[in-house]
């Protein structure tokens, strides 16, 4: 008999769990993790490369291990969009291989055995998989009507569990929906303990709402994780970051792991960032093509959500395992989560937002056409 995992002696809390994962499938338009699927511009590229080349010349040397010229990149980048008196210090900043490892030392620091996560799915499905491979519970709590989340609805929650750390997500992932500045200051009222606020998507929101950063002053409790995949197209480089008070940056250190950045992605990262403004054209454009996804899932019959984020949740589908296989056929991968009724999509180019449309619409005209059942019947 074949020797299998269930045969080694894990923890029991991880026996039956699934690993994070979204089909990897070789597709002409692949628009299913929320990926930035516009190429980086090539003057980037190329003052990338040359940064890395010069890190290389000291690759046989440990790098930075307080990535201070990072954490200077990222202040002035997020200062940029503040007002004076919210700008942050280098104290207050920190960063890890993508955002997922931020959320892991969040965890580690202040969850562990014996303590509880609150969260609202649906959500990032990584915040419940980190809390449990770190021995913390993970406490669900329900949304409100549109997956929102009103403050009386987060008190309340709070209230009923005591929570040693609350994950607030906004724009939330998969739903795109937003989150108030309201819900998040009401949530840290009404806890003792540590609220974390996963803005992965804050570029996508619009230019008048303010982020949950300018929330930090006074609030030692809060802390507002980032990342550089979605906006900067940097998803496989894999930077994360967080900020905080400096407080928080210490817990953090107490937990990284030695040298837990590369001095390549340190290169890699600043460089990006000194382009700052550049990478931000491709976030307009993608705005235009989520914005065109919306208008045209409605006409189709669709119930697309409310989104400020770099995708589109819509309902109505009433097999969404069988629109996503067909879905497949035109050589298009969109997100089938398990929500009943729902798949998601990314917003890509307009070549491949086309694309999705147009196959969507040519499955929606025929599943009419063969079932009568009307608009939004797929697979009947």
């Amino acid at each position: 008999m074949a020797f299998t995992l269930e045969d080694l002696p894990i923890r029991d809390d991880l026996r039956g769990q699934s690993p994070y994962g979204a089909p990897q499938k070789h597709v002409r338009v692949a628009l299913n993790v929320n990926e930035n699927t516009h190429p980086v511009p090539q003057d980037v590229v190329d003052d990338i490369l040359t940064s890395m080349r010069t890190a290389l010349a000291t690759i046989n040397r440990y790098p930075d291990r307080e990535f201070v010229t990072l954490r200077q990149a990222l202040a002035g980048y997020l200062n940029a969009g503040l007002e004076a008196q919210q700008h942050l210090g280098v104290e207050q900043l920190w960063a890890a291989n993508g955002s997922n490892e931020v959320i892991q030392q969040i965890l580690q620091a202040f969850g562990g055995p014996g303590r509880s996560v609150l969260g609202f799915p649906p959500t990032y499905s990584m915040h419940s998989i980190l809390a449990s491979g770190t021995g913390t519970a993970w406490i669900a709590e329900e949304r409100d009507a549109e997956f929102q989340i009103a403050p009386e609805t987060v008190v309340a929650a709070i209230r009923r569990h005591s929570p040693d750390i609350v994950f607030l997500c906004g724009p939330n992932n998969p739903t795109g929906t937003p989150l108030s500045l309201e819900t998040i200051a009401a949530a840290y009222d009404a806890t003792d303990g540590i609220v974390m606020v996963d803005e992965a998507y804050a570029e996508f929101m619009p230019r008048e709402r303010p982020s949950a950063i300018t929330l930090l002053g006074g609030r030692e409790r809060l802390l507002v994780s980032r990342t550089m995949s979605k906006a900067f197209a940097f998803a496989g480089a894999r930077v994360g970051y967080l900020a905080a008070h400096p407080a928080v940056i210490d817990a953090l250190r107490l937990v990284r792991l030695p040298y837990h950045l590369s001095a390549l992605t340190q290169a890699a990262a600043v460089a990006a960032l000194r382009h700052a403004p550049a990478m931000l054209q491709m976030v307009d454009e993608i705005i235009v093509q989520r914005d065109r996804m919306v208008d045209e899932l409605r006409a189709m019959g669709y119930h697309p959500y409310e989104t400020w984020s770099n995708f589109v949740l819509f309902g109505g589908v009433a097999d969404p395992r069988a629109a996503f296989e067909e879905l497949l056929e035109h050589d298009v991968i969109v997100r089938d989560l398990g929500i009943p009724g729902h798949l998601r999509v990314s917003a890509g180019t307009a070549d491949e937002t086309s694309a999705f449309l147009d196959a969507l619409r040519a499955i929606t005209a025929r599943a009419e056409v063969g079932s009568g059942t009307g608009i939004g019947r797929l697979g009947a």
